[in-house]
């Protein structure tokens, strides 16, 4: 059984809230960006460029963080039960 679990999230100033399953997607931000049928494939090889070029996770979060918030995504959280 896994255990389904919701996040929150505002898509160009717009709240929204969806399901999350931890089998269908690697993360939150998979989740959302597949909600609003956002392709990843460049943010991707970018975030894997990234993680070979930097020394600390920092790096790579702030990068998506960055990236997130220009595709018009903010205050992500998962909801807690």
């Amino acid at each position: 059984f896994i255990m389904a679990r919701r996040i929150t999230y505002k898509f160009k100033n717009q709240p929204r809230e969806i399901n999350f399953a931890k089998d269908k997607y690697r993360d939150m931000y998979h989740a959302i960006a597949a909600a609003e049928g956002i392709d990843l494939t460049n943010y991707l090889k970018m975030e894997q460029q990234v993680e070979m070029t930097s020394k600390g996770s920092s790096a790579v979060r702030n990068f998506r963080d960055q990236e997130f918030a220009r595709m018009g995504f903010s205050d992500v959280y998962f909801i807690k039960e």
